[in-house]
């Protein structure tokens, strides 16, 4: 009995909800100046960029890490399931401080040209990546691609997927250019100076990327908080995106989450019975976000604080960071006495994305996104709300943090033309899995591109939106 009242209360109040969610109109974001006054008269070139960390970082990286102070030992049997085992995390700063060789791991994140250009006041670091064309596929057609990572990632996330994409298939006829930015604040690109740069924020000065090194439209591509940044630019500025592909998608439609809620009674209305354990019951999926995001609140709330105390040090930086590097890429990792670290990555891998925030002093920068999210100012514009009318795509790898059905996202994602269960991989999709994610972006990028074909440059369906060719490089 007390199921049928609840399910007549949420129904009710879903309706009321409803009711009153008055239309959201299409937010005009302005191009706000966000670096230094120093910046004001900054030049528009691109310029090349090379990673060249002074030796003396490095020494005084090492010193640290000699004189680091002994960690406290974790409790018996805990494993990960405390955050990081001290154990293990005494193991990995050790081969950080004797094995690990910079010199060789940063000429290998020298191997793709990189630039810097200044977009509305701040340097924006990026790789640019130009696809080898076979004599004999002369005819292949380059198409740019935008892929944005995200917290506690950075590009070191991209250097595997990089050359899938770039190097051409026999079975189609395109292949891409890749433009892989750091985030304002994350490494090399620069922070802003005043509050207020969130992930619609960043849409624009990465619109404004693309838009400077000739791509007019492009494809995007995302996870993590570039998997937001990716919507946003398929809301925001759908005549500038082919498609937007992402490895997290979520919605915060109101309907969505009044169906997400009544699936809990009534699952068969919202989730296939195969995925049913991926949302369902709501009181395990609930815990275990509980039990992950509690970064997400000090971040939001705290950022500098966090940021003062955890990067001061590098015993610090690499424990807060590589604990997520764990339970991100599958929660029963932190079941076991090395947190499954070493199953994906290696340890040299980590540590290069560990460096980049180190080397840069970017920790307290890049935590102030989340606080940019999550504030009245952001929530009251209701911008997460818009929907994504672009041909979009969404790719559920099993082990993400949190999962939504295809008819929830459909809320959103109106023009949603692939919804992909993949077999394996979880947060970090290009960083664990980048063969499995770069198939999914050539399937949905073929399905745009047969489309465009058989429109012959006329409107995509479902779209209303007229196409044009893409920039030819």
């Amino acid at each position: 009995m007390w199921k049928t009242t609840t399910v007549i209360l949420v129904l009710t109040i879903g309706i009321a909800l409803l009711l009153r969610n008055n239309p959201i109109d299409v937010v005009d974001l302005p191009e706000t100046f966000w670096g230094p006054e120093k910046n004001k008269g900054a030049s528009k070139e691109i310029r090349p960029f090379v990673i060249n960390t002074p030796k003396s970082v490095i020494d005084d990286l090492n010193e640290r890490l000699a004189k680091k102070r002994e960690l406290v030992e974790p409790l018996e049997d805990v494993a990960w399931t405390y955050g990081i085992s001290t154990t293990y995390l005494n193991n990995i700063l050790e081969h950080w401080r004797t094995k690990y060789n910079w010199t060789e791991r940063e000429a290998l994140l020298n191997k793709y040209p990189q630039y810097k250009t200044n977009i509305q006041g701040l340097d924006i670091h990026f790789y640019r990546v130009k696809p080898y064309i076979p004599p004999d596929r002369k005819n292949i057609k380059i198409l740019p691609l935008l892929i944005t990572h995200g917290w506690p990632g950075s590009v070191v996330e991209f250097q595997k997927i990089i050359p899938m994409l770039t190097t051409p298939r026999a079975d189609k006829d395109f292949v891409f250019e890749v433009i892989a930015p750091s985030l304002p604040g994350y490494a090399f690109s620069q922070a802003a100076v005043r509050s207020g740069l969130g992930p619609p924020q960043v849409a624009v000065i990465f619109k404004n990327l693309m838009l400077r090194l000739g791509f007019n439209k492009f494809y995007a591509q995302g996870g993590d908080w570039g998997s937001i940044i990716t919507k946003h630019l398929g809301s925001l500025f759908p005549d500038n995106i082919f498609g937007a592909h992402m490895n997290m998608c979520s919605t915060l439609h109101k309907s969505s989450m009044i169906w997400w809620l009544l699936g809990a009674f009534i699952p068969q209305l919202v989730v296939d019975n195969e995925y049913y354990s991926r949302m369902y019951p709501l009181s395990d999926h609930m815990s275990r976000l509980l039990e992950e995001t509690g970064y997400m609140h000090i971040q939001a709330s705290k950022p500098d604080t966090l940021g003062a105390a955890v990067g001061a040090s590098p015993v610090g930086v690499a424990g807060y960071i590589l604990e997520k590097f764990s339970t991100w890429t599958n929660n029963e990792y932190k079941l076991r006495p090395d947190g499954g670290l070493l199953e994906k990555f290696t340890l040299d891998e980590l540590l290069d994305n560990v460096m980049l925030y180190w080397i840069t002093n970017s920790l307290t920068t890049s935590v102030r996104i989340y606080s940019e999210q999550f504030n009245k100012r952001h929530m009251s514009s209701r911008i997460d709300e818009l929907p994504i009318d672009v041909p979009s795509a969404c790719a559920m790898f099993p082990h993400e943090l949190a999962y939504q059905s295809e008819s929830l996202l459909r809320n959103t994602y109106t023009n949603m033309i692939q919804f992909n269960h993949l077999p394996r991989g979880g947060h970090f999709a290009a960083f664990e899995e980048p063969g499995l994610l770069a198939d999914d972006i050539f399937e949905f990028v073929s399905k745009v591109e047969d489309a465009r074909k058989k429109a012959d440059n006329k409107d995509i369906p479902n779209t209303g939106k007229k196409i044009k060719e893409p920039t030819k490089i």
